[in-house]
């Protein structure tokens, strides 16, 4: 229930920005906005100020835009298929940008309030609440099937009724090769608690894996100065940008190049258990999660394919060069394809976090 709420709260504040991005430069260009609804309908209530109708929704994921006029069929003066080139592209990219300006502001409080990052062993000068943190679990591993998870600190072990603190990934490698073979009893930090998981190292990993079957990091909490907080914050958002349209690029490249889907890829329920986890740890990594998806967002809609928010650019461009409208037919074909060629994507990744999660 409570990883439930948080992720229809985080999609629902993700979407309802990017919404109100469209909402707010369609209103600057003198476009008739003629509702903006927080969440799906049916309408559970709704009221109205001026011209728009504003409603609160049944089906809580996000919200949405209706501009006079986007469909093409209405090209009166106010109208969004009346407007100039330069104003529409404007109200489409706009859902894009307030997703970006949010990811950035998140970083910039992270930042300011505490920023967990990996340090070097020898470079700690500065960082408080040290901790050795699991990174990547490997699957079918000693690790795995003991139930450590990304983002647990070891904090210490248990040997002969004492307890001993693990200060230093080597110490984690130290003790693991003392105990190949043999039950360890690791405490682990998660949410706030301790926990003692007993893990056997095995003698013989499999290549690339060492005896638990887990990748480490030791990691610290950084505080900047609230002016330095704001560029970090701005240059933070632009790496994880960058970042994001290099993994899009190479999943449609190995989509559509060679027919397969990474498996590191999550949908719904993927997105939703990393939300838990995330707000489980601590509000700080929920923000630096919810940036990450915001950003993922934004790149995703910037995409010029069909029923995302780059295919409608796209076809803006289209027109422009063409120096006439596409036929309404043909577009709307061409985004009905598009669009349920993403539903089609989506249960696919929707029935791999099935199997993922629930069928371990």
């Amino acid at each position: 229930m409570f990883t439930a709420i948080i992720f229809i709260a985080v999609i629902g504040v993700l979407v309802l920005v990017h919404e109100f991005g469209h909402f707010l430069f369609a209103k600057r260009a003198g476009m008739k906005v003629e509702e903006f609804g927080f969440g799906f309908p049916p309408r559970l209530v709704s009221f109205k100020k001026g011209e728009t109708r504003y409603s609160l929704n049944w089906i809580p994921f996000g919200g949405f835009v209706k501009i006079l006029g986007e469909d093409g069929d209405e090209r009166g003066p106010r109208s969004f298929a009346s407007a100039p080139f330069g104003q529409r592209m404007m109200v489409i990219v706009a859902g894009v940008a307030m997703n970006f300006l949010l990811a950035a502001l998140l970083l910039v409080i992270v930042n300011f309030f505490g920023l967990r990052i990996g340090l070097a062993e020898d470079k700690t000068a500065g960082a408080t609440n040290l901790q050795v943190q699991v990174i990547d679990v490997s699957k079918d591993s000693p690790a795995y099937t003991a139930g450590l998870q990304p983002l647990d600190a070891i904090v210490g072990y248990t040997q002969d009724g004492q307890s001993i603190k693990i200060s230093s990934t080597k110490d984690v490698q130290r003790i693991t090769g003392e105990h190949l073979g043999q039950p360890l009893s690791l405490q682990i930090g998660r949410g706030g608690e301790i926990k003692v998981i007993t893990v056997t190292p095995r003698i013989n990993p499999p290549e690339g894996q060492g005896a638990l079957g887990i990748s480490l990091a030791l990691t610290g909490v950084v505080t900047y100065p609230w002016y330095e907080s704001i560029w970090r914050g701005v240059f933070d958002a632009i790496v994880l940008t960058w970042a994001t349209i290099q993994g899009y690029y190479t999943l449609l490249k190995t989509l559509f190049v060679h027919g397969k889907l990474m498996a590191e890829v999550s949908g719904p329920i993927g997105i939703a258990s990393l939300t838990g986890q995330a707000a489980r740890v601590g509000i700080n990594y929920l923000l630096q999660f919810v940036a990450m998806i915001s950003i993922n967002l934004a790149v995703l809609n910037i995409i010029p394919f069909p029923a995302l928010d780059g295919g409608r650019g796209l076809i803006l461009i289209v027109e422009k060069l063409k120096g006439s409208p596409v036929h309404k037919k043909t577009e709307m074909l061409v985004n009905m394809v598009g669009f349920y060629a993403l539903i089609m994507l989506m249960l696919y990744i929707t029935y791999k976090d099935i199997s993922k999660f629930f069928y371990k």
